[in-house]
């Protein structure tokens, strides 16, 4: 594209026949170029450093998300073994008492 905007220039400049004109043209040619160049860059440059944090800011939300499925995980498999370990032969045992005391103290009587 730059190359053909030169030849255009070149062919215009011949046409008037001024060498220095030439010169400037060419001249401006090369520092638009450069400046398109460098703006290019500082974009590309841009993007990549924002596609890099969202890349982090993504990492981070996914760890967070992970640790605290496993803490839920962990206080839901720790409630239950409590419960199992613990409440259920408590449960258990109170339920025996209570049914031990209603057969020894209920209304059946001692035979005589």
């Amino acid at each position: 594209m730059h190359s053909f905007i030169a030849i255009i220039l070149v062919v215009a400049a011949a046409k008037e026949g001024g060498a220095a004109v030439l010169i400037v043209e060419v001249v401006v040619v090369v520092v638009v170029a450069v400046v398109v160049v460098l703006v290019v860059v500082v974009v590309v440059v841009v993007v990549v450093v924002v596609v890099a944090v969202v890349v982090v800011v993504v990492v981070v939300v996914v760890v967070v998300v992970v640790v605290v499925v496993v803490v839920v995980v962990v206080v839901v498999v720790v409630v239950v073994v409590v419960v199992v370990v613990v409440v259920l032969p408590l449960l258990s045992a109170l339920t025996e008492v209570n049914s031990t005391k209603t057969l020894l103290g209920g209304v059946q009587q001692p035979c005589r």
